[in-house]
């Protein structure tokens, strides 16, 4: 599986996403990071090790303590895959804006064409 597909995949589980942003705020323990999950440490080992597979956490020994830093790396190559895809997404807004545009002139053409025709039906 080629890198950019395992980070996809591991950022699909919301568990993962709360995991690396509680990353964001700086390196954590293990037991730091089970503390707002409702499951068992051995579930959040499991996501961690997913986790670390897709090179989005480093994990270290402190003493007794594992600690989980994030590796910020692959979110970087995703934005960089996404933004390849921005020039798209303007070139589309640009060419709907001009369609909006082009319509609200035909609309207030239309509008000064019935307006001249019942000024011409009054006479």
């Amino acid at each position: 599986m080629d890198s950019l597909t395992l980070t996809f995949t591991a950022l699909s589980d919301p568990t993962r996403r709360a995991i690396i942003n509680q990353l964001k705020q700086g390196p954590s323990s293990v037991n730091d990071l089970v503390k707002p999950f409702s499951v068992s440490q051995q579930a959040i080992s499991k996501h961690l090790a997913f986790l670390e597979k897709a090179k989005l956490i480093k994990k270290r020994k402190d003493g007794r303590q594992n600690i989980c830093e994030l590796n910020a790396k692959p979110l970087e190559d995703i934005n960089l895959w996404v933004n390849q895809y921005q020039i798209f997404w303007e070139g589309a807004l640009d060419r709907l804006d001009g369609m909006l545009n082009d319509f609200k002139k035909q609309k207030r053409n239309l509008s000064k064409v019935k307006l001249k025709n019942q000024n011409t039906r009054g006479r």
